[in-house]
């Protein structure tokens, strides 16, 4: 099973904001995100899933594609195009990445679980509250 990553998306506000900023970014099939350090599990990371935290709450995720370098020296995270909408999922904030295993990681909405009916704005927001 692949591990994932969790990180916040600084500066968004909601999904669509994320969503945009993730768009301007997308070029032959696929987006990126640069960060200081590769991974220490770079290698256990692909084909798993950038798990996206906006305030506090697990909302999307972007499945990893593969690591590259940068001129500068930076690690460039190759993710898929498509953002997928999970199931919300209370998480705190934190700085840089961390490692999400396959049986911590919330499911995909329309997976069939239980809440799959509800928007995934709605969803979020009950959950925000604690009803979900």
């Amino acid at each position: 099973m692949p591990l994932h990553l969790t990180k916040v998306a600084v500066g968004c506000t909601d999904v669509g904001a994320l969503a945009d900023r993730l768009t301007s970014r997308a070029e032959g099939g696929e987006t990126w995100l640069v960060t200081r350090y590769r991974p220490t599990r770079h290698a256990e990371l692909i084909g798993g899933s950038l798990y996206w935290i906006i305030r506090h709450q697990l909302i999307a995720r972007s499945e990893i594609l593969g690591f590259a370098e940068t001129e500068e020296g930076r690690c460039r995270i190759r993710l898929g195009e498509r953002l997928i909408a999970i199931r919300p999922r209370t998480r705190r904030a934190h700085q840089g990445w961390r490692y999400l295993t396959a049986t911590d990681a919330p499911g995909d909405f329309g997976s069939g679980e239980e809440g799959d009916i509800l928007p995934p704005d709605l969803a979020g927001r009950l959950a925000a509250l604690a009803l979900i």
